[in-house]
């Protein structure tokens, strides 16, 4: 079992939904995002989401897409972003992180070379928004075969017709993506994803957490309701990009986190 696996088992016997919170690496720059990083689980924090800051983040609204411009203008790499997950498992080897973003710095790395330096410090899973299904054998499969969990993204457009391809090779949990179009651009409605999430439980048993739109308090706690868990992004971003403190930023998290966990 990976940490990802071990969390939702764990979360299942407490009776309790995952609250997952993104973060994009280096932003706004290495030391203040290692500290919050590192303050996550304390703040209720179930799996990190850190994003590999990348040019053209196509899937990203503006507030993760000027994250990932400030983290590169502040000079942040792959390598600083494998150190930071090293940094973060000297005093944390329970709380998962995934590794989410785009397959061009992957590809540019090499993929054995990448999976070895992942696993290596201690990430747990892949979310990688612009390689389908039908390119498994790029990253998917090597990344089972490495021990790291590849999630997959389901979306309002997956029909029946796509969802078992979409499901095949997915492991850790699937991430529903609440709205059509991109981060940040609409608030999530639980009485819209209820029945997408039911859909896709019909299919696989793996957790379902949902993300994209998810905001506020009551939004947390709406989606976790009718969902395995709910990812919340944008909105602790965009606190990072208004100058925020690390601790005042945690307390927004910590509220958001025991709103999911109500659920």
């Amino acid at each position: 079992m990976t940490r990802i696996d071990r969390k939702f088992a764990a979360l299942r016997a407490e009776g309790r939904k995952a609250f997952v919170a993104y973060v994009m690496a280096g932003d706004p720059d290495y030391e203040t995002s290692l500290a919050l990083v590192k303050g996550l689980p304390g703040a209720g924090v179930d799996i990190i989401e850190l994003g590999m800051p990348f040019t053209d983040p196509m899937a990203d609204g503006p507030v993760i897409q000027l994250a990932g411009q400030r983290a590169l203008a502040g000079g942040q790499t792959l390598d600083k972003t494998l150190a930071m997950v090293r940094s973060f498992r000297e005093t944390d080897d329970e709380t998962p992180i995934v590794m989410m973003g785009y397959y061009n710095p992957i590809y540019s790395r090499g993929v054995p070379k990448f999976l070895d330096q992942a696993r290596e410090v201690g990430i747990d899973g892949l979310i990688v928004v612009d390689l389908p299904p039908e390119e498994d054998e790029e990253l998917c499969l090597p990344a089972q075969a490495a021990g790291l969990n590849f999630i997959r993204l389901a979306t309002p457009t997956t029909d029946d017709k796509r969802l078992p391809k979409v499901l095949q090779n997915t492991s850790g949990f699937v991430y529903y993506v609440s709205i059509t179009g991109i981060t940040g651009a609409a608030a999530a409605q639980a009485a819209d994803v209820a029945p997408e999430v039911a859909r896709i439980k019909a299919k696989t048993d793996l957790p379902v957490v949902v993300g994209f739109g998810v905001r506020s308090q009551e939004t947390a706690e709406a989606i976790a309701g009718v969902a395995d868990g709910a990812v919340v992004g944008s909105a602790i971003v965009k606190r990072i990009e208004d100058h925020r403190p690390v601790g005042e930023i945690l307390e927004f998290v910590a509220e958001l986190a025991s709103a999911a966990h109500r659920a």
